[in-house]
């Protein structure tokens, strides 16, 4: 302790004693920025804190008013001078910035030469086009029922409610019970649902439905000329409408050639009338509900132009008569049905599979809505096709194989096959015979290929002619690709496609591709279902939001 009381009370008498006068004339100011700050004993007099508290209440004087000036004048020159030597001549710049600046200049000007600027600011004002207004017109979104908001039962002081379960079903639940009932039996009137109740059909419909169509088929082209044709096929606006509500599921071209009539229809047994340039209904469109569930299979009569038949997967199988104004009731199954073709030329008589391996051979001319003959098949029937000229045989595409079968030789179980087309791994959509002298047989997989069978022989196992890949998988939400004939060109089809740009090809049988059809403002969605029309230079395509897009010379 005593050797710290000494040692303090030296340092203090030290500061005592160094009390000579500071010459402040002679003081030199230095620059804060420039020097260090001072430093302080640890134990200062009290008065040296005074002083400190005065010298800084002090103002300042002329000289240091000065100073400052001159200091800031010196910092602009330094700043000047930067700017001079960065934007001036390049003797201040260094080699590696000169051939940074150069780089720069030489990237900016390739960049303009290719128009990228431009491109990208194009880019920016495009718009994805809205699709087409035509057609049908969009229903109004339901009122939401406003309900009182929900509170909380605790923090009203109150006590839960007690809920009680309700028993468990005994049994399976069967999926059909939520589906909506079929329609009832017999002939429904035609009244379309999107006119006012009561309205009738427009005359100009029966006139343009009687056409007499009777002309002969176009002779077939060279397939130099056959393109040509297709190339001069455009779509426009005014070629697209909404025709039925729901995802189309088939199409088809009436056979008249004055006006362009179609038909359409939908996943919720809907079917639409559409003529291209019509003043009726919606842009020309007449819709009808003679179904409740999907519309798989339409075509129109070749033998009676005003009819029309459709078949549903709620089992129904009608037939639209324009003269009549009705729905008639042509043949009906609990549920199940799925694909139909004529198997007369006068269109009376038809050949119907159903989803449970089942043919039915129907007669329009009988009395009722029954069958003629019934005959099962080992697996389930998903497309059936007639061939052209020999009305017996008609192939049924079954899972992953293709058997044609002679209708006068069919049992009703274990029927034996004429020819059968293998060569498929996975599900076949669709299966058709060529439509002028069914020589060809198309068929369309799941396992992304396309093939033609050589029919002309109808040996027991139809030889392979040609694979060709394409993308079959459209998803939950599209309706699946099915290539078809053109009627006016034995050797040619055409199939959609899940490419972008969005487009429909035509092949020749050889695969080579022949055409596609595209338009960046008007096509700009898949069209699963495709038809060519039989006489004219026509295409129809649909896609999964009901709208008809039309390709025409």
């Amino acid at each position: 302790m005593a050797t710290k009381r000494s040692t303090r009370e030296a340092v203090v008498k030290v500061q005592l004693l160094d009390t000579s006068p500071v010459d402040v004339s002679r003081a030199v100011r230095r620059s804060s920025r420039n020097t260090l700050p001072s430093k302080r004993f640890q134990y200062s007099p009290e008065s040296s804190a005074a002083e400190t508290r005065k010298r800084k209440r002090r103002t300042k004087t002329h000289n240091d008013s000065q100073n400052d000036r001159k200091d800031i004048k010196e910092e602009e020159d330094v700043k000047k001078s930067d700017v001079e030597r960065t934007f001036g001549g390049h003797g201040g710049l260094s080699a590696y910035e000169l051939e940074r600046l150069e780089n720069i200049r030489q990237n900016q000007a390739f960049l303009s030469s290719i128009n990228l600027f431009q491109a990208t600011e194009e880019l920016k004002q495009l718009t994805r086009p809205k699709p087409s207004q035509r057609g049908l017109m969009r229903s109004q979104a339901a009122v939401k029922e406003m309900l009182p908001p929900r509170k909380s039962l605790r923090l009203q002081n109150k006590e839960a409610e007690i809920l009680t379960l309700p028993p468990e079903p005994k049994g399976m639940l069967i999926y059909e019970e939520s589906l909506p009932l079929k329609k009832p039996p017999g002939p429904l009137p035609m009244d379309p649902v999107n006119m006012e109740e009561g309205s009738k059909l427009p005359p100009q419909l029966l006139e343009l439905c009687s056409e007499d169509v009777t002309e002969e088929r176009k002779m077939e082209l060279d397939l130099n000329e056959y393109r040509s044709f297709l190339k001069n096929m455009k779509i426009n606006e005014d070629r697209v409408a909404k025709v039925v509500k729901g995802c189309i599921f088939s199409a088809a071209f009436h056979p008249c050639t004055s006006s362009l009539l179609m038909a359409a229809g939908s996943k919720t047994g809907q079917v639409g009338l559409w003529k291209l340039g019509g003043d009726w209904g919606d842009d020309g469109v007449l819709l009808f509900e003679p179904h409740t569930r999907s519309v798989a299979c339409m075509a129109f009569s070749r033998a009676h132009p005003t009819h029309l038949l459709s078949l549903s997967y709620d089992g129904s199988l009608r037939c639209m008569d324009v003269e009549k104004a009705v729905f008639d009731d042509v043949y009906g199954i609990e549920d199940g049905l799925k694909t139909f073709d004529f198997m007369s030329h006068d269109c009376s008589t038809l050949v119907v599979g159903s989803w449970y391996g089942e043919v039915a051979i129907v007669d329009r001319r009988t009395p009722g809505n029954s069958h003629e003959s019934l005959h099962s098949l080992d697996l389930k029937v998903r497309c059936v096709s007639v061939h052209p000229l020999q009305k017996q045989y008609f192939a049924v595409a079954e899972s992953k194989v293709v058997s044609i079968y002679d209708s006068r030789c069919l049992k009703k179980t274990k029927s034996q096959t004429v020819s059968q087309l293998h060569g498929h791994s996975l599900s076949i959509n669709s299966a058709y015979f060529s439509p002028c002298s069914g020589n060809r047989v198309l068929t369309s997989c799941m396992d992304n290929y396309i093939r033609i069978y050589d029919t002309s022989a109808m040996t027991t196992k139809s030889p392979l002619l040609k694979s060709i890949g394409h993308n079959m998988h459209t998803g939950r939400w599209l309706a699946k690709l099915s290539a078809v004939w053109d009627p006016k060109q034995e050797n040619c089809f055409v199939v959609g496609s899940m490419m972008r740009p969005r487009r429909v090809q035509v092949f020749h049988e050889n695969g080579q591709p022949q055409h596609s059809f595209l338009d960046d403002e008007n096509l700009n969605t898949v069209l699963s279902v495709t038809a060519f029309h039989p006489t004219r230079n026509a295409l129809l395509g649909g896609n999964a939001s009901g709208r008809l897009h039309v390709f025409s010379d």
